[in-house]
């Protein structure tokens, strides 16, 4: 398993393993192996072979489990479970891409036993353990979990341009990712003018702080999903959609006039979030504006949509980078200082950079290249 708090020296200043971070990072070095030559290096693989391996058989919190834990000791012993199907996602997205690089099917077919975990969960099935339902608490879906489910479906669904082979699992992939979408766009509130963190179950906006909440790396990020999965199905009404609801509004909204960056959380009606971290930028949806302002490029080319990849780009590489040792800062000050030194954590390891980094260097060959979207 992969180590995600290390000490620049090399040491490790935390050794539990992450099992969101183990399933990213056999993503993205199964992903890089696979449709990258020069990352076609067989250590890389190797690398996230082993991963695969210890993730499968240690993730559990007990044998024949459906549920994945959050947290392992460095022995691979459950540490922590959290309320959520993410570490089940997070297995299911990075276990099939390992099966793609190497072609063997055992590794997709654990993916596709937890995305079917994930999908049953989302979809009212009981989990193992949730979160006790007390009578005055309001029912309630998260985008991020609609934005999950639409993930794991398009992941199994498969790319056509890489994986032109017709998957057995295509029409239940499709399905789950296509009741992602439906769910993801039942955020889009007030005439699609903002993109809501919680809504009801039946989509309608709920009251208080919670029902006003936004998170513009959620909804950028939601965007370029929605993006590909309307070149899927080749329907540009749903990409129109996307780019002027989950990118440009919340572009507009999220973006700090007075120091640049984006904010990480916003009250809908302009009130003070209750996050006390809402004014801080955090590096992850930089890295997803930058994917999604490309891809709305790719679907509908326009000017100012490369001018704000641009802005985007300029804020991201100025601020987060490290030209000195390397990789990227996590946290800043509202001012872009740097808030928190570590560059790895329980959230933060290698998935966010190198996606952004491989989508965008991948659209914008496309895009000079004059490919068709």
């Amino acid at each position: 398993g992969f180590f995600s708090c290390l000490s620049r020296d090399g040491s490790v200043y935390d050794d539990t393993k992450f099992v969101w971070l183990q399933g990213r990072q056999i993503w993205v070095y199964s992903r890089l192996y696979r449709t990258v030559p020069r990352f076609r290096r067989p250590e890389l693989l190797e690398a996230a072979r082993k991963a695969g391996e210890f993730l499968e058989s240690h993730v559990r919190p007990e044998p024949g489990s459906t549920r994945a834990a959050f947290a392992l000791s460095r022995d691979g012993r459950p540490v922590r479970l959290q309320r959520s199907f993410y570490s089940e996602a997070f297995c299911a997205l990075g276990l099939d891409e390992l099966g793609r690089a190497t072609g063997e099917e055992r590794y997709r077919a654990w993916a596709r036993r937890w995305a079917g975990a994930v999908w049953g969960w989302a979809r009212g099935a009981p989990m193992e353990l949730g979160r006790p339902r007390f009578s005055g608490t309001p029912p309630q879906q998260a985008l991020a979990q609609a934005m999950m489910v639409l993930k794991v479906g398009l992941q199994l669904w498969g790319d056509p341009r890489r994986d032109p082979q017709n998957e057995p699992e295509a029409p239940e992939a499709e399905a789950m990712a296509e009741w992602g979408a439906q769910h993801v766009l039942m955020h889009l509130q007030r005439g699609d003018s903002v993109v809501l963190e919680n809504v009801s179950p039946e989509g309608e906006e709920l009251p208080g702080s919670l029902g006003r909440l936004m998170n513009p790396g959620h909804a950028l990020e939601a965007a370029w999903l929605l993006l590909q999965l309307s070149g899927r199905r080749g329907d540009a009404a749903l990409g129109a959609r996307a780019v002027a609801a989950l990118l440009e509004g919340p572009l507009r909204r999220g973006w700090d006039p007075q120091h640049g960056g984006l904010f990480s959380f916003l009250d809908a009606d302009g009130l003070c979030p209750t996050q006390l971290e809402w004014s801080m930028k955090l590096w992850w949806p930089h890295a997803e504006a930058m994917v999604a302002l490309l891809a709305a490029q790719r679907f509908q080319p326009r000017p100012s949509l490369v001018s704000q990849f641009l802005q985007v780009a300029q804020y991201t590489f100025d601020k987060f980078r490290d030209p000195e040792h390397g990789e990227w800062f996590g946290y800043l000050n509202r001012d872009g200082s740097v808030a928190l030194s570590i560059k790895g954590g329980p959230y933060k390891g290698c998935f966010h950079v190198a996606r952004a980094l491989l989508m965008c260097e991948e659209m914008l060959d496309a895009i000079l290249e004059g490919e068709e979207p």
